[in-house]
């Protein structure tokens, strides 16, 4: 990082003085105009971005302070060891002989802030935020409900009290005494978790300002080195906010009294008005957690390209259907397929020989899985969603929809279906509620994905595939008609490579994340006719490809 951010490096070095106006992350140095103009017509800096030094101040100290080269060497880093979790210049390389993971530091940086593990930082951090509202909430009502029962308990002494005689007032001012003592000391604790709670969730917002930062003016390296930093952050606010809930800070207080039976009978030998109780129930604050970790939140290395991408055939499958529309995988292994015209769905166990099949539930077109119990079933042509019941092989409700629906994709309790004219739109599973996500229009015919923050769909009538976020903003489209016509059904893996039927041209072509490139993967040389449909199953790698008559394929993908 430069010493110096108000002076131009170049005229610096040429002993002169001038104030820097931009700084150039990848150069690592601040410019004044003139230089400013040099730089942006030069060959070799002509395609760096800078900003200005007052936004690019703006930035977190801890990510200001990434050095973007070897302080050892003053060399470049190039490389980055998986093992030691380090970046590497060419000298350091010595030092890492033994070392087997050590991976292009450009190709990890590449695209590092629309990658997936940026998307889960957000995504976690705001996670993190509602948890510590779902506490303050928790706490608050605990506070309402003490109030309530204090009142409540008053009115029993005082009402107690009305039916004895002056002997007992000093029994009940002491009893009530103890009562708001016993109050304040609990309503205390609970403030000061309150409070504790108020100041994470500071720290988090300030979390996210910074993130939002780096993800506009920080360099690619500066990003990814950050996320490395930030991530240690993270794991300890949820390690705060899992510790809180495991002991019997976040419990349920409640006080009660027991009012003594003795005052009944009015004697002498009543000594107290009766006593205040406090007891905890430990509460099931259902604490949200995006997703599973060990030690801490780990930053997804990309590990494959559309390149290296081998298949082996596992199994070849006759599903017995005719103008099969869609398929599934299962996390059992089983897989559905369904066929319009027939309008049934088919589902065969892992060594493909049938396990039941649904009849005459009306048009029937995508299948998509939903959870153990269940998957949802689009119609195309009817403005319904059937959703079936897997254990009891029968039907388990219908949606609305009000649209022709023909792909779809499950996502966070959420059906995102092709609705044609209307574009894509989203229904809650729960609630039954539609959101839309792009009024587009959507050819007949068309399928939909999702990975992170994207949704990629395909064009029938146009030979393409379009990616779009979820407000509908076009990010890019894929149109090649000499490797893809008539793109149908469409997939994604976990690096975010797109796969998807090119319908007239028999074959399954893979796309990069970004749109650029593309390959064909399968063709009619292994048996495609006609495919119409697949699958990837993200837990297992497998690809499940279905022709529009009687045959699917089950691929393992390396």
């Amino acid at each position: 990082m430069a010493t110096n951010w108000n002076i131009c490096s170049v005229c610096d070095n040429l002993q002169i003085t001038k104030y820097s106006e931009v700084w150039c992350s990848e150069c690592d140095e601040g410019l004044c105009g003139e230089c400013k103009d040099h730089h942006a017509v030069s060959n070799a800096s002509n395609s760096h971005e800078t900003v200005s030094i007052t936004e690019y101040r703006k930035l977190p100290t801890k990510v200001l302070e990434i050095a973007q080269t070897c302080k050892l060497h003053n060399e470049k880093f190039e490389l980055f060891c998986r093992k030691h979790d380090s970046p590497c210049c060419k000298k350091c390389v010595e030092s890492h002989n033994d070392c087997k993971s050590l991976t292009d530091i450009n190709e990890l940086i590449k695209n590092v802030k629309t990658s997936n593990a940026f998307y889960e930082f957000e995504q976690t951090l705001l996670e993190v935020v509602e948890n510590i509202k779902r506490l303050n909430t928790n706490q608050k009502e605990n506070l309402t409900s003490l109030e309530n029962k204090k009142r409540k308990i008053e009115a029993e002494i005082k009402q107690t009290r009305t039916n004895i005689n002056i002997h007992l007032d000093k029994l009940q001012d002491g009893l009530l005494k103890e009562l708001m003592t016993v109050e304040e000391k609990e309503k205390s604790k609970i403030q000061n978790l309150l409070t504790s709670l108020q100041n994470k969730e500071k720290g988090i917002k300030e979390l996210q300002e910074n993130i939002a930062s780096i993800k506009q003016h920080a360099s690619e390296l500066q990003t990814f080195l950050a996320m490395k930093l930030i991530e240690k952050d993270i794991e300890v606010e949820e390690k705060f906010i899992q510790s809180i809930t495991k002991t019997d800070t976040t419990n349920q207080v409640n006080i009660s009294c027991k009012i003594n039976k003795s005052l009944q009978q009015i004697t002498a030998s009543v000594q107290t008005f009766g006593e205040i109780n406090v007891s905890s129930v430990r509460r099931d604050l259902s604490i949200q957690k995006r997703k599973d970790r060990q030690a801490q939140l780990m930053v997804a290395l990309p590990i494959r390209n559309i390149d290296n991408l081998t298949l082996t055939l596992q199994k070849r499958i006759n599903t017995k259907l005719s103008n099969v529309r869609g398929c599934s995988l299962l996390p059992d292994g089983r897989m559905v397929f369904s066929s319009y015209l027939q309008q049934k769905i088919r589902v065969l166990k892992s060594n493909g020989s049938k396990d039941f099949v649904i009849n005459k539930i009306g048009q029937t077109f995508n299948v998509v899985f939903i959870d153990d119990d269940s998957i949802a079933v689009t119609s195309g042509g009817s403005n319904m969603i059937n959703v079936i019941d897997t254990k009891t092989k029968k039907l388990k409700k219908i949606i609305p929809v009000h649209s022709d629906n023909d792909g779809a994709v499950h996502k966070d309790g959420h059906l995102i279906y092709c609705a044609r004219e209307k574009g894509l739109q989203m229904v809650s599973l729960s609630n039954e509620s539609i959101t839309n996500v792009t009024s587009n229009k959507l050819s007949v015919f068309a399928y939909v994905t999702a990975f992170g923050d994207k949704l990629f769909y395909t064009n029938y009538n146009h030979d393409s595939v379009i990616c779009c976020d979820y407000h509908g903003n076009i990010l890019w489209t894929f149109c090649d008609k000499n490797v893809l016509l008539s793109p149908l059904g469409i997939s994604v893996d976990n690096d975010g490579i797109v796969y998807v039927v090119g319908g007239d041209t028999h074959n399954v072509v893979v796309i990069s994340p970004d749109g650029q490139s593309c390959r064909q993967l399968v063709s009619s040389d292994d048996g495609l006719n006609l495919p119409h449909v697949l699958h990837y199953d993200q837990s297992t790698n497998k690809l499940l490809v279905a022709n529009h008559l009687a045959t699917a394929f089950l691929f393992d993908v390396k």
